[in-house]
């Protein structure tokens, strides 16, 4: 399938996440936030819609990282520079916006398949196990100052995600919602207090 999307041409893959409302959400919240050539990192970057946008549009950085070699492959043919790996388990550097849009969906063990679209969806049984262990690593990869872009939905627990944030010391903000169907869209802006 190929998308047009803000002046920029996106190609998926069937085994990758195609882009959706949460996608696309995510998207605008990034543009809205970058103001220059900022170095940024996005987390499951799945077929790199947010990347290529991100770098059609803006004078920033970025490179993307995913689980899925699928994904990791269709964000490269997709113009952004991406590898493959578990969140930020082989990221070296500090980025000033790390954006991700987790697997958030509560998934229990009988519902789990071994497909790579489910690791794009599968957040646990709270949906919140995948967004725990990013949150506790980012803050280790931002400069200071630096924030996080994070898409929740109200599948996940919303409160439960923020109350996660503030203990590890981030001031949050929200800065775009949406509702779709029976799902609330948020994406928060998580920055990283001096000295974390």
């Amino acid at each position: 399938m190929i998308i047009h999307y803000k002046n920029t041409i996106i190609k998926t893959n069937h085994n990758v996440y195609d882009p959706e409302e949460d996608s696309f959400l995510l998207a605008e919240a990034a543009l809205d936030q970058i103001k220059g050539s900022e170095r940024i990192l996005e987390v499951g970057c799945g077929s790199g819609i947010i990347s290529a946008v991100i770098k059609k549009n803006t004078s920033a950085a970025i490179i993307g990282i995913d689980i899925n070699p699928y994904a990791a492959a269709n964000t490269r043919d997709n113009g952004v520079e991406a590898i493959r790996g578990d969140l930020l388990n082989c990221i070296r550097g500090k980025f000033d916006i790390i954006i991700f849009n987790p697997p958030y969906l509560p998934t229990y063990e009988s519902e789990r398949t071994k497909d790579w679209i489910n690791i794009a969806l599968d957040g646990g049984n709270d949906g919140r196990q995948i967004i725990n262990r990013f949150l506790e690593d980012a803050v280790y990869h931002l400069e200071d100052n630096g924030r996080i872009l994070i898409l929740l939905s109200s599948f996940t627990g919303i409160e439960e995600v923020k109350s996660k944030m503030i203990e590890l010391g981030y001031d949050i903000k929200e800065i775009k919602k949406e509702r779709i169907s029976f799902e609330q869209l948020l994406v928060i802006a998580a920055t990283k207090a001096t000295g974390i």
